[in-house]
């Protein structure tokens, strides 16, 4: 399965930001839509960061309130790992995996598609297991 089949399911529906928003603007979004990060784009839609809750935790933790009011280019995850709406579910769960984060922007050609988050992986991947599960037991009790 692919990352597309994820997207098909949950929506597409990207929340994003232009880097000269301040960061406060990405926490008063966070709160609002009740997500935990925020892909920041140019006018184009092409990803530039990301920000996510942990950031904000960090920056906070760092430089105090003050942070809230520095634009988001100053503060963003700027090289942002992403993938593509045909990677594979396992593939993207190693990545995720590894580099210990939990939001990862879809994109097609140079545009944002989409994000996925690891509960969304989760999800999937535990829908998988009961189907799978389900067609075994109907197997074995058809023989």
């Amino acid at each position: 399965m692919t990352v597309s089949v994820i997207l098909n399911q949950k929506g597409r529906e990207i929340v994003t930001l232009l880097p000269e928003a301040r960061l406060g603007d990405a926490v008063a979004k966070l709160a609002e839509k009740r997500i935990g990060a925020i892909v920041v784009v140019d006018a184009a839609m092409a990803v530039e960061g990301i920000i996510s809750e942990r950031d904000v935790v960090r920056l906070l933790g760092e430089r105090g309130v003050s942070a809230l009011d520095e634009p988001l280019s100053a503060v963003m995850t700027h090289a942002v790992v992403t993938c593509t709406p045909e990677e594979t579910i396992p593939v993207i769960m190693e990545r995720m995996t590894r580099g210990r984060f939990r939001h990862v922007p879809v994109v097609s050609g140079d545009k944002l598609a989409g994000i996925i988050s690891i509960g969304d992986v989760v999800k999937f991947r535990v829908e998988e297991m009961e189907r799978e599960s389900a067609q075994l037991r109907d197997y074995i009790m058809s023989a």
